[in-house]
Parts: C-alpha cells; sequence; structure tokens
C-alpha cells in the first residue's frame, strides 16, 4: 500500500468535533476528539476512538463513563483549548464552564450546543486507540439550531 495515497484516502473520511469527558474523584479529564460516531440504535450506541497514552483514556478506563460536549460551529476556539491537558480552576476546565453530568458526574461544557452521557459495553485494545463501544444512557440540547462543527471546517487534519 502507498503510505501518500493510504493518508490521503483517509483524510476523505468526515468527522464532527467533541469534548469527551470523564471524572474519578479529583481527577478530571477533558479531551477533544473526531473519532466518534453512533453505532446502534437499540440500544443506543456509540463508539470513540481514544488515543492510548491520553489522560482522558486512563479515566475512562478506570471509571467505565464518560460524557460527550458536542461543539458547534464558530467553536474551533473551544475544541483547540482541549487540545491540552486538563486543568480545572474555579467551576472551569481549561478556561470553560461546566456542571457535572447527572448520571456519571463527568463534566458537560455550559457553552456547547449539546451533549450526552455514556456508560462503556466494550474496549477494542489495538494500535495507538482504544475503541470504545458505550450505551447513550443521557442526554440534553442547549442549543436547538446549532450546527455541528466539523473537523473539514477549521483547517485541521487528524487522521491517515
Amino acid at each position: 500500500m502507498d503510505p501518500k495515497l493510504k493518508k490521503q484516502t483517509m483524510r476523505l473520511l468526515t468527522y464532527g468535533l467533541h469534548v469527551l469527558t470523564a471524572q474519578d474523584g479529583d481527577d478530571v479529564a477533558a479531551a477533544t476528539v473526531s473519532w466518534l460516531s453512533q453505532a446502534s440504535f437499540e440500544p443506543p450506541l456509540i463508539m470513540v476512538g481514544m488515543k492510548v497514552d491520553s489522560g482522558i483514556h486512563a479515566v475512562v478506563k478506570r471509571t467505565g463513563m464518560f460524557a460527550v460536549s458536542i461543539l458547534g460551529e464558530g467553536q474551533k476556539d473551544i475544541a483547540a483549548a482541549f487540545f491540552r491537558p486538563s486543568e480545572v480552576e474555579e467551576g472551569r476546565i481549561n478556561g470553560y464552564a461546566f456542571e457535572p453530568g447527572p448520571e456519571t458526574g463527568a463534566p458537560l461544557l455550559l457553552d456547547l450546543p449539546a451533549w450526552f452521557e455514556a456508560r462503556v459495553t466494550d474496549r477494542i485494545e489495538r494500535g495507538d486507540h482504544t475503541v470504545v463501544v458505550a450505551e447513550v444512557i443521557n442526554a440534553g440540547v442547549r442549543d436547538d439550531d446549532a450546527k455541528p462543527l466539523e473537523l473539514r471546517s477549521t483547517g485541521w487534519s487528524y487522521g491517515g
């Protein structure tokens, strides 16, 4: 396989951007993720790829629960804020206000248009990312008119 063609092809896949969060006591982790998709209607399942050496991976592995806040168009700056390690200060993660998820306690970002909480059901540990399958156990919408932020619209790329 030609590595250049593989990379070019894989980068044509479409991705939304989301902030994945988890909490284990005082250990709070958050990360911008793009490899996330719905996997089943009934039960409601999603799948997400988590970088193995990330803080979010470690907390989700310990707790088996997480939350996802969905980024809206125009929220590229928020997405960028979660490319670095998580810092919690005065009710904010990396500068953004949050509230605890009612089911998981994982942080839900208040400025983002929608969120859901999930409980891990399965894990595939291969390569540099673990694929986690999780059941959605709660969801909410803060902005009915929001459109999702897509990776392609940011000028960034992740994949290949």
